[in-house]
């Protein structure tokens, strides 16, 4: 993960809220869906919690493009992202 050596190690190192992220999650399986990829919307149920924060990050400096994501990305604090992360890994 290239980008990931870009991201600062404190971004990396926030340790997400459990219950903050499952609060979070409603706009996200909007679209995700928590049983598995669907209509190629990838899984992020039981995905690694760096993999996500990493993705999200990309998303909201728009390394990675997709508008909707970038747009929901972009709004949400680190330790926002980090708490999804830590729900979604939560999940199987």
């Amino acid at each position: 993960m290239a980008f990931a050596e870009e991201l600062p190690p404190e971004i990396l190192a926030i340790k997400g809220d459990v219950a903050w992220g499952e609060y979070l999650s409603g706009e996200c399986v909007t679209c995700h869906s928590a049983q598995g990829a669907e209509g190629g919307i990838p899984r992020i149920a039981g995905r690694d919690t760096e993999d996500i924060v990493v993705a999200m990050h990309a998303y909201k400096q728009n390394r990675r493009v997709h508008p909707i994501m970038q747009m929901l990305a972009g709004r949400l604090s680190a330790e926002e992202i980090a708490a999804l992360a830590a729900y979604f890994n939560t999940l199987d």
